[in-house]
């Protein structure tokens, strides 16, 4: 016998010691060699190369099939993560643990950064008289729709996007915050030169007896027209004649002499987003372009334009909206004091 791997295989199929259908196989890896009785020679059955290839698929066939029933067994049958997606699950659970972290991070940082935007809006930009900042510069967004198109392969819900947005959102509130401690700190350096230039003081000498409020601020039924009208200051019932003072500081931004509406009247521009009105004067003894102090004269009070009586027009402006001029002055203060704030001016 010669060949590689020879391979015997014996069938009897009776008690004949050599029947005609015992042979002897011989298989190498091509060839197959088959001993025939009758000559008592071993034949070569030589096996096409087509059926070599079918059965080397068929192996792989079968072999491929085992191999995925084996991973559907063990993945859905028996519940159980195959190698690798147990490696990348080990790794994602490492990173979620440290977007939590961080994001329970970024919840401090945004508690402390509103607590301190309270403080700026309701106390330091309230002292000195500024608006807040609206909530949508606050809250403005940062860049284009396409910013974060790169996040977008994880998932609408993926973690790794929102806290890139919330990352980004907070930065942005950080330098607006930032900004706005800049213009307080500006305006506080100058908080000196401002408190001078709010109307904290009564245009007149308010000494009881020589004036009463003939009308507030507010809702009124109009003197004239009878028409329900909303009165933008304080009128002040007094005689023809008596002085009038600059309740602040600031620069005579406009005088005029209307027939009608104020009459004779003026406006001083106090700086800081404040200025007043003095109208239906009888004299006024400052022009254009005057710089004056708190507590310096100004005129008289009077009976001219749309007036029913002897009185003075008293408003307060700030950034543009009329307010109460009740809320800045102190009707209370007696004469000595009143002159006292007004004295040292017109020396």
């Amino acid at each position: 016998m010669s060949g590689k791997n020879p391979v015997f295989i014996l069938t009897c199929k009776s008690n004949n010691i050599f029947p005609k259908s015992f042979y002897i196989c011989m298989m190498s890896k091509f060839k197959r060699y088959i001993f025939n009785p009758d000559t008592l020679t071993y034949e070569v059955k030589e096996r096409s190369a087509g059926a070599r290839f079918f059965k080397g698929v068929l192996l792989f066939v079968a072999s491929l099939g085992m191999a995925v029933l084996y991973i559907w067994i063990y993945s859905s049958v028996l519940g159980c993560d195959l190698p690798k997606t147990a490696v990348l699950k080990k790794v994602n659970a490492r990173w979620s643990l440290k977007m939590d972290i961080m994001n329970s991070q970024l919840d401090r940082y945004e508690a402390s950064l509103e607590a301190i935007r309270v403080r700026d809006d309701d106390v330091y930009r309230s002292i000195f008289g500024m608006n807040e900042i609206p909530e949508e510069v606050r809250n403005a967004g940062i860049g284009g729709v396409d910013r974060y198109s790169w996040l977008d392969e994880a998932g609408s819900g993926n973690m790794l996007k929102s806290t890139k947005m919330r990352l980004d959102m907070l930065s942005r509130k950080t330098f607006v915050q930032s900004r706005s401690f800049d213009d307080v700190t500006v305006l506080s350096k100058r908080a000196g030169d401002m408190a001078q230039c709010i109307p904290a003081i009564p245009p007149i000498d308010p000494v009881p007896g020589t004036y009463r409020i003939s009308s507030s601020f507010g809702r009124r039924t109009d003197p004239i027209s009878g028409r329900t009208a909303y009165h933008e200051g304080v009128d002040f019932a007094c005689n023809v004649g008596n002085p009038v003072y600059a309740t602040a500081d600031g620069v005579v931004e406009m005088v005029q002499i209307e027939s009608y509406g104020y009459g004779k009247n003026l406006i001083i521009d106090h700086g800081f987003g404040y200025r007043t009105r003095y109208a239906h004067m009888d004299k006024i003894d400052v022009k254009k372009g005057d710089v004056i102090k708190r507590g310096k004269y100004i005129g008289t009070s009077g009976n001219s334009g749309k007036s029913t009586g002897p009185h003075l027009h008293y408003e307060v402006m700030y950034r543009g909206a009329h307010v109460n001029p009740y809320n800045y002055y102190d009707l209370a203060m007696t004469h000595d004091e009143y002159m006292s704030l007004i004295a040292h001016t017109n020396e």
